[in-house]
């Protein structure tokens, strides 16, 4: 019956997918929906940006290892990054009418500095993506027990069809659905446990006072630790495609800005559920938390739960990591296509060339995504290192860029290069402190200093 479902389920969002590539004409409506989405599968799209493996697996294990403390990045940093857009970038953005966030930093400042931020851009989401996969096989292996490499394959086929065909457009339409899914699906398991268990003020006042910790010690290295932890994806994820098509396939700019702000609210609240789903765990099935913590959800549901809770349960986890994975394979593959491929072309695509492209690279980026995903097992650190890569390189220049009219380009070049080159020789030679802190900073003054020195002659505000 479970399994009968999920494939049921696989096979109806593929025909969601095929029925969604109707409205795909051109290119913007397959990285953008045209631009054209209402309030409601706005703020459904960029609510399930991250709601995916890190949030119900990596996150629920993270947090019974060490608390709030533990999960700063995700959810509260992912939902910090929501509002930070919808605040400052969103409307911005909207407004420039572009295809893919680097499409900005050649508009700010020139071809070169397009470049190398995809360059920089592009390898932030295989780990990412990867991640994904890895829960979706864990799913199929829990479940059927399937491999976990061939969950992992199997999961992979499934979401590049759909998105293929279907691209945002696609995306959108699934997201609003498996938002609803996943709400659903969550929110029965955690009121189900929490009867159980004697009702919810029962089940926080049996937890360790451990699992409450929300703030570091009083001590500079664990404050510094505790800001970067913000900071991963609250500041690392607003230079990226994902978080840009989402917002940008919104109907008019006012869409684009409170989708972001009712995403945010609606990530932080929904991601409190898992997190209080493995409390209950804890309180009336402590032998589950033995092995793979990321397994703990999964396995109580099959152990314990009826058939009508796991359809719902399994329903959901399947419906949040497909929707963080369709876009995240969309959105290296639009910018490889736009950015970097499209522009060294001898003859120009047409629209419909330039759409085959970009389906193409899509395949490429899933194929090289599976293979990654199959040789590392841990989501969360595979979905933190995804975030990393994007805020020591593009951070500072896209935000420094947009509000300093004195950013030049050789300014937002250096921040680039500096940035992602002190991050890469702290993690050898590492320091008490995130090796990110003094990649942002080393960010920040190249940029700084560049622009000051090589200024170019014209700006866009």
């Amino acid at each position: 019956m479970l399994l009968t479902s999920i494939i049921l389920y696989m096979i109806i969002t593929v025909l969601v997918g095929v029925w969604a590539a109707r409205r795909v004409k051109t290119s913007s409506d397959y990285m953008l929906a045209g631009r054209s989405l209402p309030m409601v599968l706005s703020t459904s799209a960029l609510f399930a940006t991250w709601f995916g493996s890190e949030t119900v697996f990596g996150a629920s294990s993270e947090f019974l290892k060490g608390g709030l403390y533990s999960v700063i990045e995700d959810p509260f940093g992912a939902a910090l990054c929501l509002l930070l857009f919808g605040m400052f970038f969103a409307r911005k953005l909207y407004n420039l009418n572009l295809l893919t966030l680097c499409d900005y930093f050649r508009v700010r400042f020139n071809r070169r500095t397009e470049i190398i931020s995809s360059i920089f851009m592009i390898p932030s989401y295989f780990g990412y993506i990867a991640g994904q996969l890895v829960a979706l096989g864990l799913i199929l292996n829990v479940v059927a027990g399937v491999p976990m490499w061939q969950g992992i394959v199997i999961s992979s086929v499934v979401v590049t069809l759909y998105t293929f065909v279907g691209g945002m457009w696609a995306i959108s339409i699934t997201d609003f659905v498996q938002s609803i899914i996943i709400v659903l699906g969550l929110g029965v398991l955690a009121w189900l446990l929490a009867s159980k268990a004697g009702g919810v003020m029962h089940v926080l006042q049996s937890a360790p006072a451990h699992n409450f910790k929300f703030f570091p010690e009083p001590n500079g290295v664990a404050i510094v630790s505790y800001l970067a932890a913000w900071s991963v994806l609250g500041l690392g994820s607003i230079p990226s495609q994902d978080v840009f098509q989402r917002a940008m396939s919104s109907g008019s700019p006012r869409i684009a800005e409170r989708s972001c702000y009712y995403a945010a609210g609606l990530y932080l609240t929904v991601a409190m559920l898992p997190l209080f789903i493995s409390l209950c765990i804890k309180f009336l099935y402590p032998e589950a938390l033995e092995g793979d913590t990321q397994l703990t959800l999964p396995n109580m549901v099959l152990e314990h739960a009826a058939m009508p809770v796991q359809v719902l349960f399994f329903g959901a986890l399947l419906s949040a990591i497909m929707s963080t994975t369709s876009s995240a394979m969309l959105a290296p593959a639009a910018v490889f296509s736009e950015n970097i491929l499209k522009p060294i072309l001898k003859k120009q695509p047409d629209d419909v060339q330039f759409l085959r492209i970009t389906r193409l690279t899509l395949l490429a980026v899933s194929i090289t995504a599976t293979v990654l995903a199959c040789m590392k097992s841990n989501i969360y650190a595979l979905v933190g290192g995804a975030s990393i890569l994007s805020l020591v390189s593009l951070f500072i220049p896209m935000a420094l860029g947009m509000y300093w009219k004195r950013s030049s380009s050789a300014g937002a070049i250096l921040s680039m290069i500096s940035g992602m080159a002190t991050w890469i020789y702290f993690e050898f030679f590492p320091l008490e402190i995130p090796s990110l802190v003094p990649a942002v900073l080393v960010s920040l003054f190249t940029m700084a200093a560049g622009s000051i020195i090589w200024s170019d002659k014209a700006n866009v505000s």
